[in-house]
């Protein structure tokens, strides 16, 4: 049976922790055998009391000597600060970097998570959280190769902060490639909300690890034997055990109790041990504290601001005598969470937020700042003061900046209740609803309606606010209410820049509509809007944008839309102000400049404007659903240029990152969309088919379009799975939906090639009709890649020397565009027709090297079949 060390308050109890103590022994002995061990992670539950702490204490003790150990602690009242935990747990590492190691040690990932780590200023611009979490991660990686082998401790996690809890389930996740041992100790079901989502996602990833069990009364009587002696009758350590509940840390304090009481531990003595374990706890426990002197409490309070160190030392001397602090030259903390709790919750509350009011001005004295102050603001009772809403306001600024807006919605949310002065009030609204922009789409809308009903709203902050809302709406599905809104505020204002702005983000919007009923009337309108601006300002670059993406979509001239799209850029560049990372206009925009050079066969400026726009998320450290579509947008070039193994990385990696942000979103739907294309043209069919059943691509769709056009997408799809009939009709409601909405792009929505194919046997007649309208808006459209793949399609329809004759011609289209793939497909299809075995040979090397399996194996057979 193990045993902790008797006659000490610091060490509680290790008896019963053999199988605990085993696996920890395990874990250090793996760590330290080899550097390219994989790390491991321990996770102990159980309630408060039970011996976590000693637990954690004793993994210090085995791994002292040979690793390197830190450790941290969280606290209840400081669960609202952010990255309180994580810096704890590296401060001694980060200490003794000089900030130009830091630089070099943390490259790239310094100006991303040094400033939640409190080495580095903050940017200027509201930091991701995903992104500052992806850097913590990257930062702990980093060190861990510095201090190999590394043991990381984490105390009382249900009090971390939420923050700590987001870097340390997505760290778990890579410890199998890491020689690093996490321990970590917790209440269960004492976190709440993603702090309890984050937690049992560490607990999933740890090894399985029952809750941590009370003592047995055979237990208990060898403790208190240890603790006063053998003499200790059965009958009185029995009643230790039955005053307890077997809990480690009450039954030390209670023999604690015992010795100093000289009671005699026999049976006579046993009635008395229910009022002594009342006094080790609770409001015994304080009575305890005030039985040391009404000066106790002067002094500590007095210490904060700079007690006579002499007369600090005597009253923490005294609170160590008292089992209440451990701790010495470097400081000192609570025996054990319990205590500071206790102590804490006994304070009357005015009492207790009176002390909060003078710790804030102590802090803000100090000049850490707002945010290291805004904990203890707020707790104070809102009092009609216009200097702690700017302080609220000031801390949630600096919040946001390091990446943690839920502290900063904690910060408006209390400056709210203050309340601010009038003129103010609906600025805060707006800054509580920009706060939750990146994390919660329903909350920002709440915040921001109600920013818009407030009296007094200046109008720059109105259209600023419209803006933000129509985006929140669009990302949480509810596109038709986003445009009521819009056209409201819109309908209200003269002609000038800022309803200008309000009918780009109106255009915007319906761009992407997939349910829009005035189609036509719509792109006439905007034609108008834009036909006479020359991109003098963002203003018009984005209605020029808009009118691009319109007219690409509708299969209008590729040359009249890509002078559009220039006519946008400066000098060859994103304009000032409407860069990726920018707030006036969005990103939305931008994927609308991207895809129209896109699909008008301009591959290498698509390209460019999606590459920016990756580097730039991730040079700003935004790792979520920004960057999310950056990626699926930038895997879409790569599919049309035909580098398909790339095209399918970036998609999944688009996936990774929108999977990390929610479910069931728009851009989901819009990697998944574009990634089951890929897989299809790779001849991946059952990845595709799986990706398809994952994410629920089938009806109903999302009221928002999707570039590839979903509905062609998944009618192919069903065709290649077998499915031909529901394939069939899903084709025929691209048809319809393209035809409502004006869409007569063939290489945007190529369901008519599909449709005409899988009619052909059935319904020549309709098959014909389909390809010749296929040829006739290609040739309009007139990029080489619509024009090929509109001869192929035709090609695919004839036989003998007239089939061999549209594939020449297909080809030689085909080549001459950026789409190597399609190159590809069209050179096999012809070698087929042609019964030609350096065509068939030319196709197999297209097709291996743009990594489109399927066809290759095609290609292979086709040349078997030939004789070669």
């Amino acid at each position: 049976m193990t045993q902790g060390r008797p006659g000490g308050a610091t060490w509680a109890p290790l008896w019963e922790r053999d199988a605990e103590l085993a696996a920890v022994a395990r874990a250090v002995d793996e760590l330290c055998s080899d550097s390219t061990t994989a790390g491991g992670l321990l996770v102990f539950q159980g309630e408060a009391g039970i011996g976590k702490t000693a637990l954690l204490a004793e993994v210090r003790r085995i791994a002292q000597g040979r690793a390197t150990v830190w450790s941290a602690r969280g606290g209840e009242t400081v669960t609202s600060v952010p990255f309180n935990v994580v810096r704890q747990l590296l401060q001694s590492a980060l200490v003794a970097l000089t900030p130009e190691e830091a630089r070099e040690y943390l490259g790239d990932w310094y100006a991303i998570a040094g400033p939640a780590l409190g080495i580095a200023e903050p940017g200027g611009r509201q930091a991701d959280p995903q992104g500052v979490c992806d850097g913590l991660v990257e930062a702990v990686v980093r060190l861990a190769g510095l201090h190999w082998p590394l043991v990381l401790l984490i105390d009382d996690a249900h009090w971390a902060d939420q923050e700590t809890l987001h870097w340390l389930a997505a760290f778990a996740q890579r410890l199998d490639d890491l020689p690093v041992l996490v321990v970590v100790a917790h209440r269960p079901d004492e976190a709440a909300g993603e702090s309890a989502r984050h937690l049992a996602a560490v607990g999933a990833a740890a090894s399985p690890s029952p809750p941590l069990r009370a003592l047995t009364p055979d237990a208990a009587a060898g403790l208190t034997r240890a603790t006063l002696g053998e003499h200790a009758d059965a009958p009185f350590c029995r009643e230790v055990w039955a005053v307890t509940g077997g809990n480690p840390y009450e039954s030390v304090e209670l023999l604690a109790k015992v010795q100093d009481s000289e009671l005699e531990p026999v049976e006579s003595s046993a009635g008395e041990l229910r009022a002594l374990n009342r006094s080790a706890r609770g409001r015994g426990l304080v009575a305890r504290l005030e039985g040391l002197g009404t000066a106790i409490s002067h002094d500590l309070a007095a210490s904060l601001a700079g007690l006579p160190r002499e007369k600090a030392e005597r009253c923490a001397e005294r609170l160590r005598t008292a089992r209440i602090l451990l701790g010495g030259e470097e400081g000192l903390e609570f025996v054990h969470p319990l205590i500071a709790s206790t102590v804490y919750r006994s304070i009357p509350p005015a009492t207790r937020t009176a002390m909060h009011g003078q710790a804030a001005w102590a802090v803000t004295l100090s000049g850490r700042g707002a945010a290291a102050a805004s904990r203890h603001l707020l707790e104070v009772h809102p009092d009609d003061d216009p200097e702690l809403v700017e302080q609220l306001r000031e801390a949630a600024a600096e919040h946001l900046a390091v990446g943690a807006p839920d502290a900063a919605r904690r910060c408006l949310e209390r400056a709210l209740a203050e309340p601010p002065l009038p003129e103010l009030h609906a600025r805060v609204l707006y800054e509580l609803g920009c706060a939750t922009l990146l994390t919660s789409p329903v909350t920002t809308i709440g915040h921001l309606r109600e920013a818009l009903s407030t009296a007094g709203v200046d109008r720059q902050l109105r259209v600023d606010a419209v803006c933000r809302l129509s985006q929140a709406l669009v990302h949480n599905d509810q596109l038709e209410e986003a445009l009521r809104v819009v056209d409201a505020e819109a309908a209200m204002l003269e002609p000038g820049p800022h309803r200008m702005r309000l009918h780009g983000v109106h255009y915007m919007w319906e761009g992407i509509h997939s349910r829009e009923e005035d189609a036509t009337g719509r792109s006439r309108r905007l034609a108008a809007l834009a036909g006479p601006l020359q991109g003098r300002d963002n203003s018009e670059r984005a209605l020029l944008i808009l009118r691009a993406f319109d007219a690409m979509t509708r299969g209008e001239s590729a040359e009249e839309i890509v002078e559009l799209c220039d006519r946008v850029l400066v000098n060859g560049r994103l304009a000032p102000g409407l860069g990726w990372t920018d707030t006036e206009w969005g990103f939305e925009l931008l994927t609308m400049l991207g895809g129209s050079y896109i699909f008008t066969d301009r591959l290498d400026r698509a390209e460019s404007v999606f590459a920016e726009g990756v580097r730039a998320y991730e040079a700003a450290g935004w790792s979520g659903g920004h960057l999310a579509v950056a990626q699926a947008w930038l895997g879409l070039v790569y599919r049309r240029r035909g580098r398909l193994t790339e095209a399918e990385a970036s998609l999944r990696e688009s996936l990774r990152l929108s999977d990390r942000v929610g479910s069931g979103l728009p851009m989901h739907w819009d990697a998944a969309c574009k990634l089951i294309e890929t897989l299809l043209a790779r001849g991946k069919i059952g990845e595709a088919q799986e990706i398809a059943s994952h994410y629920g691509i089938a009806p109903p769709y999302p009221s928002t379009i999707f570039l590839p056009d979903i509905h062609s997408v998944r009618g192919r799809l069903l065709i290649a799975t077998g499915q031909r009939a529901e394939g069939v009709a899903e084709l025929e409601v691209a048809a319809k939906t393209a035809s409502e909405r004006g869409r007569y792009n063939t290489i945007v929505a190529p369901w008519a090639n599909d449709l005409s194919r899988a009619l052909a046997m059935e319904d020549p007649l309709r098959a014909a009709e389909l390809v010749k309208n296929v040829r006739i808006q290609a040739e309009r459209f007139g990029t080489e890649t619509a024009i090929g793949e509109a001869l192929r399609c035709a090609a695919a329809m004839e036989s003998g020397s007239r089939a061999v004759e549209l594939y020449a011609r297909a080809v030689a289209c085909l080549e001459a565009s950026p789409c190597a793939y399609e190159h590809a497909v069209a050179r096999v299809e012809y070698g087929i027709a042609a019964g030609s075995a350096s065509e068939l040979a030319r196709g197999l090397s297209l097709a291996e090297s743009c990594g489109a399996d399927g066809l290759a194996a095609r290609a292979r057979a086709s040349l078997e079949m030939v004789g070669v």
